[in-house]
């Protein structure tokens, strides 16, 4: 970590010595005294950080070190923060007296003199650098004694991975298999009257040894999720809280996110929940073998029906007991084949057969380390697969890593190995981890706006930061760092994730005293004043801990916000803010953030969960580094955005977002903040690559921020806009020019909604046809469009399109999107109007029908998901059964997985084609009539897709066979 950190710093002194500050020569001449050290200074540290672990005089060594560089940070930040907010009162200026100018009738202002670093300044931050050299002057002399070895000064570069299919499926069940089908069998299992109920079956083995994922290849099991009547998963680790473990049971069997903290209150809600249900619980990562906190989630969960079951992980067999398992299963270490399996899967994808041979033996000889454990042979496997030629091989086989056996049995040895093998940077980003809670949900694009506003990401030319933080995921992803990943279904990348719970213990290891969570009273009187990064949620009851006061340094702050504080006494604090999450869990209390926001200078990155203020304070404004500004509001409380946005320059991502989610808009989560009030000056924020959400609504025209505020967004890449339609007209919507903006890749357009019966407006066919976007426009939604003309012109010329969204519409036909090359993913809601799908909806065209020949037409080539809901006058789905010549030509829909029809209450039947799909998984709710066609045996429709292995219709899963389960 020591080592990137000194990197970023002499980047900045290189810059900083070219800088008008140094135009006091004395000040320039210690700034490059400052920046030799440092070069001189990082030719010790990959020796150091690697040592550290083992030796603690250089751990030390390096924690003096990483504190001075730390300071030197803040100086050179604090001096580039007053040159920004001089050049917005300059650009403010500027303009104001544009104002004046082209009004005659006003007077001119007289200014008073822009605000730019003044001398006194220069000497102040001259003094800072001066005391910062004498420290760094001491630690270069005593790190003379540790003799370490040198490397050069050349650029760390991160390996981008090659592909995000370079993912490999490793089998999870590896040597399993008999333990998974005896759990199943368990699970399964018919009960009896004498039974104990919950019924309780134990997995127990050590840490890394695959409990947890063959819990969660049991718990998606398809038998097992149809055979319970409610499923879910609780992670509950250690310390045991009770109100957390009971709320997590509540919102798994559907009760919500609970605001009840008395536990008892929390129990009854359990049992109404569970009443005669036959449920599957999962207790994971269990370690508490006190039965007084066991007993009262044991009594509640009796509440539930016979052959109720309730799995458990441990590591400890005491537990199990403790828990009173009616089925106790050992895991034992994986056999040394089904070792070498994992491993060499992992090691050798990306290897050719000649170097597989070659590399076997050594192979073997690093996969009998891993000691049967599955995490260590796939955290190896992982490290090896970058590993080239026998000499690299042999050199982590004879590594002294080994020799840390006394953790976990060697698990830590796989890791340390792992970690010194990331370049500097990544071993920052990864340790970074620490700071969240274990079994954390990771989403990995917040991951790295936060790597983004540490100062973690080293920037290349010509590449979007975004893009090489977004490679550091993955790098840390392919080497086996994350797990449990959850992807995107059109373009396959990790939109969240886990972190195994041994490796988060390992983060916690590397950034021990640096990084600090806290979600209990056991660690709240801990001395806080080497963190650098907290994490801080404490029970309602708890006192404020008062000791986190003495963190100056802090850098990241994460508060869950349980109590009743001031905010405004915790923001006198840590003014050395780049990161801060306020998560309001206290709803429906309203607050607003308070103005001494604007104390956090070096802030980069805010984040507001459950926001209940209607307002953000002016003082926002002033925090002139921010990049990442992202708001997620509690129901519609918030009213307008702060006058002053424009100051925001430095601003790359801005995020509005509703908390509370429509049940059917699985594609657009903001519709309860399109009343946000937006102001004027948005143009001027041209570092913006999300813009989510921009509202153009508005009665008085003269406040109404309008589209021509896009106009300068050219690095745009998301945008969202609310508010089309009633005062916006075709001239305004060109004003946008987004066909211009080549980088963007998602757009939403969400016209005016209106309450009561549905109206036609002919004005939105001109302001959709003028809202032309790119071509290579990726993604598309349209909400509320209500013109009798559904499609602009340029709709069929975006051939790189890959999802498409359309909610409550007017149409009464579809255009011939099967035409579109890469359309992935179709959803369709609510267009009532349509009463039939037929030839055109695919692309077909009359000329083509009559054509002879062998070649063959593909139709929505690409196609995998496509969702219909609430089509109230849909009668016909047609395809092209009519003429055998034409069914030849043309082939629909060749890799279509995923087919949803939900309340199509007038649709008569499916289409021939049908059976022709590759289609895995049917969903039909709410069609009356076409429930009676697709029955078995008597179903007209059955034909079509009995091919298909999962059908669910009205909630009954119908097997392949007929069989129905309910």
């Amino acid at each position: 970590m020591a080592w990137a950190l000194v990197s970023a710093i002499k980047d900045q002194l290189r810059s900083f010595i070219t800088s008008e500050f140094t135009s006091i020569a004395n000040v320039k001449g210690e700034v490059q005294k400052l920046e030799s050290k440092f070069h001189t200074i990082q030719a010790m540290l990959n020796d150091a950080e690697k040592r550290q672990v083992k030796e603690e005089a250089v751990k030390l060594w390096l924690d003096k070190l990483k504190d001075v560089s730390y300071l030197m940070d803040d100086v050179l930040d604090e001096w580039n923060t007053a040159m920004i907010k001089a050049e917005i009162e300059k650009q403010q200026k500027d303009d104001e007296e544009k104002a004046e100018t082209s009004s005659a009738a006003k007077k001119r202002k007289v200014w008073p003199p822009i605000s730019i670093p003044n001398l006194f300044q220069h000497r102040d931050i001259g003094h800072k650098i001066k005391d910062l050299n004498k420290k760094l002057d001491e630690i270069d002399k005593d790190g003379e004694k540790y003799e370490f070895v040198l490397t050069s000064d050349n650029e760390e570069v991160v390996e981008r991975p090659r592909t995000t299919t370079s993912f490999v499926d490793v089998s999870k069940i590896l040597g399993r298999d008999k333990v998974r089908d005896d759990l199943v069998r368990i699970l399964l299992g018919k009960s009896s009257e004498e039974e104990l109920n919950p019924h309780v079956i134990s997995l127990v083995g050590m840490g890394g040894i695959g409990k947890t994922t063959l819990a969660q290849l049991v718990f998606n099991h398809y038998e097992v999720k149809v055979h319970f009547e409610n499923k879910s998963w609780v992670c509950v680790s250690e310390p045991f809280d009770q109100c957390r473990v009971a709320k997590a049971i509540v919102q798994g069997f559907g009760g919500g996110d609970s605001d009840i903290s008395e536990l008892q209150s929390l129990l009854e809600k359990i049992c109404g929940l569970i009443e005669g249900r036959k449920i599957f619980l999962v207790f994971d990562d269990v370690w508490t073998e006190d039965f007084e906190s066991w007993e009262p989630f044991k009594l509640a969960l009796q509440n539930g029906a016979s052959g109720s079951r309730i799995l458990v992980t441990t590591r400890k067999r005491r537990v199990a007991q403790m828990m009173e398992s009616v089925s106790m299963i050992n895991m034992e270490v994986l056999s040394e084949e089904d070792c070498w399996s994992v491993f060499s899967k992992l090691a050798f994808c990306d290897k050719n057969f000649e170097e597989c041979k070659q590399l076997e033996d050594i192979g073997r000889k690093i996969a009998k380390k891993c000691k049967g454990l599955p995490l260590a042979a796939k955290t190896l496997g992982s490290l090896m697969r970058f590993k080239k030629g026998r000499e690299e091989w042999e050199m982590v086989l004879c590594s002294s890593m080994w020799e840390f056996e006394d953790v976990e049995r060697g698990l830590y040895a796989s890791l340390l190995l792992s970690y010194y093998d990331l370049s500097s940077p990544l071993r920052r980003c990864f340790s970074f981890c620490a700071v969240f809670p274990k079994d954390y949900v990771f989403f990995s694009d917040d991951l790295v706006f936060m790597w983004m506003a540490q100062g973690y990401i080293k920037s290349k030319k010509n590449v979007e930061i975004e893009i090489i933080a977004r490679d550091y995921f993955e790098n840390l992803a392919i080497r086996s760092f994350f797990q449990d990943f959850e992807r995107d279904e059109n373009n396959g990348k990790i939109k969240n994730c886990k972190m195994h719970d041994i490796v988060h213990g390992f983060a916690q290891l590397m950034s021990k005293d640096v990084c600090f969570t806290v979600n209990s009273n056991a660690r709240l009187e801990t001395n806080y004043k080497t963190a650098h990064h907290l994490e801080l949620e404490i029970p309602k009851e708890a006192r404020f801990p008062e000791s986190i006061y003495s963190a100056k340094n802090l850098r990241t702050f994460i508060l869950v916000d349980r109590s009743d504080y001031m905010l405004s006494i915790l923001f006198l604090h840590f003014r050395c803010l780049r990161i801060l999450t306020l998560d309001f869990k206290s709803s429906g209390i309203v607050r607003n953030l308070p103005n001494a926001v604007e104390n956090f200078i070096h802030l980069r990155y805010l984040k507001l969960v459950k926001y209940c203020g209607d307002a953000l304070p002016e003082t926002i404004c002033n925090l002139c580094n921010l990049q990442i500004l992202n708001i997620i509001t509690d129901g519609n409380r918030l009213q307008k955005l702060p006058q002053g946005m424009s100051k925001l320059i430095n601003l790359r991502h801005f995020f509005l977002k509703g908390n509370l989610r429509h049940f059917h808009l699985d594609f657009c989560d903001f519709m309860n903040v399109q009343n946000v009030k937006f102001p004027r000056g948005f143009g001027r924020l041209t570092s913006l690559r999300t813009l989510c959400s921009f509202t153009v609504d508005g009665k008085d025209d003269s406040e109404r921020c309008k589209l021509g505020e896009l106009i300068n967004l050219n690095h745009l890449k998301t945008l969202t806009i609310f508010g089309l339609g009633s005062e916006v007209d075709e001239c305004e919507a060109m004003n946008a020019q987004l066909k211009k903006k080549i980088n963007l890749h998602t757009l939403k357009l969400i016209f005016k909604q209106w309450d009561g019966e549905e109206i036609i407006r002919e004005k939105d066919a001109l302001v959709l046809n003028a809202l032309e976007p790119p071509p290579n426009l990726e993604y598309l939604q349209i909400v509320s469009y209500k013109a009798p003309i559904m499609f602009p012109n340029w709709m069929m010329s975006l051939t790189n399109l890959k999802e498409l969204g359309i909610l409550d519409s007017s149409f009464e036909c579809l255009p011939p999107l099967g035409k579109l090359p890469f359309l992935k993913s179709l959803k369709l809601w609510f267009i009532r109007r349509l009463k039939k799908l037929g030839v055109e909806f695919m692309g077909i065209e009359e000329s083509e029908k009559k054509e002879k020949g062998d070649i063959i037409i593909p139709l929505f080539p690409n196609l995998i998901s496509l969702i219909f809901w609430g089509f109230h006058n849909w009668e016909e789905w047609n395809g092209i059964e009519e003429e055998e010549d034409c069914i030849r030509r043309f082939t629909i829909m060749p890799r279509l997985q995923d087919l949803r029809i939900h309340h199509c209450t007038e649709l008569k039947s499916l289409p021939n084609f049908l059976r022709t799909t590759p289609l895995q998984k049917l969903q039909i709710n709410g069609c009356p009539i076409l429930k009676e066609r697709c029955k078995r045996g008597a179903g007209k429709d059955w034909p079509k897709i009995s091919h298909i292995p999962n059908i669910w219709i009205d909630f009954i899963y119908v097997q392949s066979n007929g069989r129905e389960l309910i």
